[in-house]
């Protein structure tokens, strides 16, 4: 976000924080993600059967609030945490990351049951309705190179299907646009603040959340509705 929206995100733990962030939104200079940005994106060509119990996917791509609410609401995932990787421990925080500075991008981990869902499929809601894949080092209204998309593999299979799959929408001409989302080796993952974590499905009415992220879980719902859950998993226990 910019420096309006990004003060507010900062003042979470207080008070008068949503008039700020609805200040942010005119601010920016980018779109909004609206609900007409979201693609259909077909399913992996190539996305080999994975006999583990489970899984973890790490995934950069805008403003990490929008896409833990959206995997909390994917059937098969059983744990979705806000985050940051790309850059070093010590740099881990928010106020810091938020410089872009840090090498981190705002990540989430995604803890599935591939024996429900696949990581084709994680990705596939990844290129259809949680990020724009054709935006460079911004999303929407965030800018900065802590909002880049990132697909961070763990395995070779993951880089396989990951590199496989962007070969695959390119080659469909799925986006008016180039895919500029990067496929890049996994080293970290590191837990954001505990007051990130959950924020769509505790805050579903913030003016950020409400502009930017609803539209996105209505668009899973919507446009891959096998893969949604209505009630979302989350890292908090339900109070």
């Amino acid at each position: 976000m910019k420096s309006s929206s990004k003060t507010s995100r900062a003042l979470l733990a207080g008070t008068a924080a949503v008039a700020l962030a609805a200040a942010g939104l005119i601010a920016s200079g980018h779109r909004p993600a609206f609900a007409d940005d979201a693609v259909a994106a077909p399913p992996p060509a190539y996305n080999p059967p994975d006999a583990a119990p489970s899984e973890t996917a790490v995934l950069s791509g805008g403003c990490f609030w929008g896409l833990q609410g959206v995997y909390e609401h994917v059937k098969g995932v059983t744990k979705v945490y806000a985050g940051y990787s790309g850059g070093a421990a010590s740099t881990a925080a928010y106020e810091l990351v938020s410089t872009g500075e840090t090498g981190h991008a705002e990540s989430v981990e995604i803890n599935f049951n591939p024996q429900i869902i696949s990581y084709g499929q994680i990705l596939q809601i990844y290129f259809s309705v949680a990020t724009d894949p054709t935006e460079l080092n911004y999303q929407g209204p965030d800018t900065g190179t802590q909002y880049r998309g990132e697909i961070w593999y763990a395995t070779p299979q993951q880089q396989k299907i990951a590199t496989a799959y962007i070969a695959q929408l390119t080659a469909a001409h799925i986006y008016s646009q180039p895919i500029v989302t990067r496929v890049d080796p996994l080293k970290a993952f590191y837990e954001a603040e505990a007051y990130h974590q959950d924020f769509l499905v505790l805050h579903p009415d913030y003016p950020y959340i409400a502009f930017n992220d609803i539209p996105k879980v209505q668009n899973l719902q919507k446009l891959l509705p096998t893969l949604y859950r209505a009630t979302p998993v989350t890292v908090m226990p339900a109070t």
